[in-house]
């Protein structure tokens, strides 16, 4: 297949990025050794871990690897009031017996930094959620003959990509586990079934299309090929592998479901993400307008999360997760990979 001749690849199977721990360089190494394409979720590290995230990986693998950020949907605005999240925190806060909640303060987008340690790295494969990269690091991305992949959750982000200039596109459906990457348009109007997105996208631009979207299995795999992807990615399936550094208590979350649970929530980000109901989620639901924007409802929470991970307290934890999620089985990597394939 053309993509996967592009990609360096054997299968059409690639390790969705999944940014804040558990795509270790363990986990990218295991599925690119498969013969499938791991990816390092590299959106929440420094450009210094970047680097070193990569140099790990290529002391575990030859092959192609993907490395993924967020290029755009970074807010910086001061206009906000913390106070009733504050306040919410704070009980949770003293039942986790952690410090007082404090503040986010807004920061610099650390995107322009971390794209200076990709390019000086120069991975096979860079993947932007959230947004494209401007014309500019587009250009220094090719010239250094990185390979770039853009993620789409509509027909339109679908040809504003093709339109860039990338290689691939990742077509992510409504189904699919943790951020949406929505950059065009309202959140809502781009939760589009997977299939429905690649079928589109693959008619309306010449570019390879990466279906993703709750896919578990070989018989998902084999249905998104059939409505015209040259390949899957997913997530879920891996997060528990052990390679992941998830949580434990996310870990057993996701083998525990017997059913979907997972709904669209900007609790613990600010930013729309499916994740298992829980503790927290349920608490927000009548609280919606105190979430704080994208990312600084995400710096708020993170002390609740790595007590509650630390702790194993599910229920304070983002438990990303895709639709599929009732049919998460544990196994090394490099195996999930072969099941892929039957």
């Amino acid at each position: 297949m053309e993509l996967l001749k592009l990609l360096g690849i054997e299968h059409p199977i690639i390790l969705g990025p999944m940014g804040g721990g558990p795509s270790t360089p363990e986990l990218v190494a295991a599925v690119s050794n498969a013969g499938g394409l791991g990816s390092l979720g590299a959106a929440y590290l420094t450009p210094d871990q970047i680097t070193d995230a990569i140099r790990r990986i290529r002391t575990l693998t030859s092959r192609p690897f993907n490395v993924n950020l967020f290029a755009g949907g970074w807010h910086a605005n001061t206009g906000f009031d913390a106070g009733p999240m504050l306040e919410l925190l704070s009980q949770i806060h003293g039942t986790l017996g952690i410090p007082a909640p404090e503040a986010p303060q807004p920061v610099p987008d650390p995107f322009p930094a971390q794209l200076e340690a990709v390019l000086d790295a120069r991975p096979p494969i860079f993947n932007s959620t959230f947004g494209i990269p401007d014309r500019d690091a587009l250009a220094r991305l090719k010239s250094r003959g990185i390979l770039m992949m853009g993620t789409s959750t509509s027909l339109d982000e679908s040809r504003v990509l093709a339109e860039a200039g990338v290689d691939a596109i990742i077509a992510q459906g409504a189904e699919a586990g943790a951020h949406r990457g929505t950059f065009l348009g309202s959140f809502e109007s781009s939760m589009v079934p997977a299939l429905e997105l690649v079928r589109a996208t693959v008619a309306a631009v010449n570019v390879p299309v990466i279906a993703a979207g709750g896919f578990m299995d070989a018989r998902d795999v084999a249905a998104a090929l059939k409505a015209g992807a040259s390949a899957a990615a997913l997530g879920t399936a891996f997060l528990v592998c052990p390679e992941s550094a998830a949580p434990e208590a996310h870990k057993r979350a996701i083998l525990a479901a017997k059913a979907d649970t997972t709904v669209i929530t900007r609790a613990f980000s600010g930013r729309p993400a499916r994740g298992l109901k829980n503790e927290f989620i349920t608490k927000l639901e009548d609280q919606r307008n105190a979430i704080l924007p994208y990312p600084l409802q995400n710096a708020l929470t993170r002390p609740m999360r790595m007590a509650a991970a630390k702790q194993g307290l599910a229920g304070y934890l983002s438990l990303w997760a895709g639709q599929g999620v009732a049919r998460a089985k544990a196994m090394p990597a490099g195996e999930l990979v072969s099941r892929l394939l039957l």
